[in-house]
């Protein structure tokens, strides 16, 4: 097999270019970063169960007609996934602010590690180009109905979805353009507490030195059903 040609590296995640014109190779790996990368470590295991989580809940979406750039699932740690052109922006959904609020609050950050990711007004999203009124609707309706989707299921196994954070970016099809959800989904982009402990199941236990982070991360995905109940903890 000949090498895959590196296309792009992030904190969590490598890009590789695909197979296939217009596709990428997603590899996630255990790198934990914080606090705009001032904290580093590694979260054993981290980069196959966010794999595991992220292809579960995108191959959901897409069943349910939101989409996404995932395309399929290739090994423990890699994914392929469309080529899409990221809209530089950092969506946040919140559900909770100390309690439950009466519906979702939208946050807007501009995606620059430089800036420290600051929140953006929706006049600023506008005047510098970053998105059209019409794409950030789009961004928005699909972004509420990814929290609503994701909160039920996520209770449903004993979770609270507390906030999350989503990426989304443009496809093409042909002159068309498609907005579709990108990055992953997994305890790296979601808070998420346990319904009856509030023990905390995310990679705010690596943020706050709580520990047990690959731990949490299993838990996450065996609840969800990812991995049978035998299955070690931590995987390497």
């Amino acid at each position: 097999m000949s090498p895959k040609t590196p296309i792009y590296e992030g904190k969590a995640k490598k890009l590789f270019e695909g197979p296939e014109p217009g596709t990428l190779i997603q590899h996630f790996k255990d790198d934990a970063t914080a606090f705009n990368a001032k904290k580093k470590g590694t979260i054993a295991g981290k980069g196959i169960i966010n794999n595991k989580i992220s292809e579960f809940l995108m191959t959901r979406l897409n069943d349910m007609g939101i989409p996404t750039h995932f395309i399929r699932g290739l090994n423990m740690r890699e994914q392929l996934v469309r080529a899409v052109d990221i809209v530089p922006l950092e969506v946040i959904i919140r559900n909770y602010e100390g309690e439950a609020l009466g519906s979702p609050l939208i946050e807007f950050c501009l995606k620059d590690d430089r800036l420290g990711d600051p929140f953006i007004a929706e006049d600023h999203v506008f005047a510098f180009g970053i998105a059209a009124p019409e794409e950030l609707d789009e961004i928005r309706h699909y972004a509420l109905r990814i929290n609503d989707f994701l909160s039920g299921l996520f209770y449903g196994h004993g979770i609270r979805l507390i906030d999350l954070k989503l990426e989304f970016g443009r496809f093409y099809e042909g002159e068309t353009e498609i907005i579709v959800l990108a990055d992953e989904i997994s305890p790296d982009t979601c808070r998420l507490w346990d319904i009856v402990t509030n023990d905390k199941l995310d990679k705010d236990r690596f943020r706050r030195d709580l520990g047990g982070e690959a731990e949490a991360y299993q838990e996450v995905a065996r609840r969800l059903g990812l991995t049978p109940e035998d299955e070690p903890e931590v995987l390497n």
